[in-house]
């Protein structure tokens, strides 16, 4: 039971889990709300779709257990090089997503869409900051300790900098928080997230210093699982880490209110719990049970293969759907209002909707994992 093989099917898996909901949840059916559990929270409060981004920059953590270890045969210079070379790509492949199509239609007139209205963070942005700083952390300092401690002074130095730099009144609140201050001196309020009517970036600057912990952590739970093996007491160690971060967090959550829009330090913790939890069933099903009736775990795999490309693609797709005019009506919504909303009225055709383009993402994952084609950063 304490093989240490390569790989573990049960990361994969979860890894291509995180994929599926995420495109799920972020591309829901119009003409209907979706149901309550598939939209963020309004500001402080968790639902499940609040854990998706958290626990894929928990896998890239997991992802960075396996790839660190050929670090060692590099020069210092070689790896930095790595580093800073992917992450840069994953960023600059984030904001052209957010720029694309890259042009615009005023007045029967098409022009090159300009970069002073264009959102600089997001959710890619966002992952390539955690990866840049986490991946230096594991490297530079080698005490496991060490790190715990510099993610521990993350977690409290964020709340300590929102009660210290934002307003007295509501420091935690979504205009009046130091987060929002600070990228609007930085970046400048045009080149904010605009979904919730004003300026305000839930992927800003100051509110990744929490979500590097998030990376961190996956790290560490790779690296455990890979010495401890698929046992029991891999499993055991897991579930209980996890409860105890359950516990922390819920704690904190009276001083510091969980919310994943704000990436609270509580919140950080909460999912990171939830994360060890799942994998620790994932680990018991898949690879202790070995319950692959069907081989099911082939579906989440084989998105987990080319996690990145298939996001994107989901991204990219959903904004060529409106784009594209069907009669009146964008083709994004001629295909809801003519097909789901006629066979499933309301937040049932929204869900249907979504899963069926999660379908049509993960088909073209399968075609590249047909053809060996595993698209890396």
């Amino acid at each position: 039971m304490n093989q240490k093989p390569d790989r573990f099917l049960s990361l994969d898996v979860f890894r291509g889990m995180t994929i599926c909901f995420m495109i799920i949840v972020n591309t829901p059916g119009s003409g209907a709300h979706p149901f309550a559990p598939l939209e963020h929270a309004a500001w402080f409060g968790f639902t499940p779709t609040d854990l998706v981004f958290p626990s894929f920059l928990f896998a890239v953590g997991n992802a960075m257990s396996f790839t660190t270890r050929k670090f060692d045969s590099l020069s210092t210079n070689a790896v930095l090089l790595r580093i800073f070379k992917r992450a840069l790509l994953i960023f600059l492949i984030g904001f052209l997503m957010y720029w694309f199509p890259f042009v615009e239609l005023h007045n029967g007139v098409w022009s090159i869409k300009p970069f002073s209205g264009t959102r600089v963070m997001g959710v890619l942005q966002r992952i390539a900051l955690c990866y840049l700083f986490a991946s230096l952390l594991v490297y530079f300092i080698k005490n496991k300790t060490t790190i715990i401690v510099i993610s521990i002074l993350l977690l409290i130095g964020y709340q300590v900098i929102l009660l210290m730099y934002g307003d007295p009144a509501a420091p935690y609140g979504m205009l009046t928080n130091a987060g929002t201050y600070f990228d609007k001196f930085v970046l400048g309020e045009s080149h904010l997230y605009h979904g919730e009517g004003m300026p305000f970036d839930p992927e800003g600057i100051l509110s990744t210093l929490p979500a590097i912990v998030n990376v961190i952590c996956g790290y560490f739970a790779g690296k455990f699982i890979q010495e401890k093996g698929k046992g029991y007491e891999t499993i055991s160690k897991l579930l209980l880490t996890g409860c105890l971060f359950l516990f922390i967090a819920w704690s904190w959550n009276m001083f510091f209110p969980i919310g994943k829009k704000l990436w609270s330090s509580p919140f950080t913790l909460l999912t990171v719990g939830l994360d060890m939890i799942i994998i620790s069933a994932l680990i018991y099903v898949v690879e202790i049970r070995s319950w692959n009736g069907a081989n099911w775990t082939s579906f989440f795999t084989t998105v987990g293969k080319n996690p990145l490309a298939i996001y994107i693609l989901s991204e990219i797709l959903v904004i060529a759907f409106w784009m594209i005019h069907v009669k009146d009506k964008s083709l994004f919504d001629w295909i809801n209002s003519s097909i789901y909303q006629v066979i499933a009225p309301g937040a049932v055709g929204s869900l249907l909707f979504a899963i069926s383009y999660m379908l049509v993402c993960w088909t073209v994952g399968k075609i590249l994992d047909k053809n060996k084609i595993y698209i890396r950063v």
